[in-house]
């Protein structure tokens, strides 16, 4: 028997569609957009909320790629188990309450988001539906499971991060800077829109460690003949170092994420050889 997939009270697929809507606002630069879909989902997708426990139960399906067969299905009944623990009343009476606030405060075209992965977020609905007949319940699983257990670099991607999406931020940032984003500057903006659910903690965290990384760069650097005999640039790059320090403890806004895009951009450089 196949059931009709609603997507509006498909979980997963109404957080990727806000998430991509967030990003479109800061590709657009609308302020007030974004702060209205940050809301949203702060205040929806909250801790302790049915919809965020529904969540975690699609991202542990959709998230996990390139693990063992065995890891993959066990994965896949806890997820299961955790699902039907949720009270489903609560659940219908949240996700009633999120699609209203998106109506209201956004509009209901926010629902036609392009989400890439929305067929393995349809086949997780169909999963955690207890109306699924046991041939295609079983057919459904072993597809989430195989996808799970696929390499990284085989798998579709399963991130709103798409290249639709990374060549808007490269074409931003070229305006301003003209480099093309590297690696750690698109793990940078991935953690960064997506800080919108979980009130930056992945970010934070991100953040962190990327600062550590780079001041090290910076402070090796300085210790350098070319770069330690030039007092300016020493005076600079101490500052740089100075500034990276404060951002740890400071809420990230975009003009933070824009210094940390160029001074991953310097460090690439210096690593290259390059101390121009």
């Amino acid at each position: 028997m196949k059931i009709k997939h609603n997507k509006k009270r498909n979980t997963a697929f109404v957080f990727e569609t806000l998430m991509r809507e967030a990003t479109a606002a800061i590709l657009k630069g609308d302020e007030q957009r974004k702060d209205a879909v940050i809301k949203i989902v702060r205040t929806h997708f909250k801790s302790g909320t049915e919809l965020s426990r529904h969540l975690e139960c699609y991202k542990a399906l959709y998230e996990n790629q390139d693990i063992s067969l065995k890891f993959s299905e066990r994965i896949l009944e806890e997820a299961k188990q955790a699902s039907r623990l949720i009270d489903p009343h609560g659940l219908f009476k949240q996700q009633t309450e999120l699609i209203n606030d998106i109506n209201k405060e956004l509009e209901p075209t926010v629902f036609n988001n392009f989400v890439p992965n929305y067929k393995t977020l349809a086949t997780i609905d169909q999963i955690f539906s207890t109306k699924l007949a046991p041939k295609s319940r079983v057919m459904l699983e072993n597809s989430i499971v195989e996808n799970m257990s696929k390499a990284t670099d085989a798998a579709p991607p399963q991130t709103f991060m798409d290249n639709l999406v990374l060549s808007a931020f490269t074409e931003k940032f070229n305006e301003k800077y003209s480099n093309a984003l590297s690696e750690e500057q698109k793990q940078l903006l991935s953690h960064y829109i997506t800080s919108f659910a979980d009130n930056a903690v992945e970010l934070k965290t991100y953040l962190n460690e990327e600062i550590a990384r780079l001041r090290a760069v910076l402070v090796e650097a300085s210790k350098g003949d070319d770069f330690g005999t030039d007092e300016g640039m020493k005076s600079k790059a101490d500052l740089i170092v100075e500034k990276l320090d404060t951002y740890a403890k400071t809420e990230i806004n975009d003009n933070i994420l824009l210094t940390v895009l160029k001074t991953q951009e310097l460090a690439k450089e210096l690593g290259n050889g390059n101390n121009n």
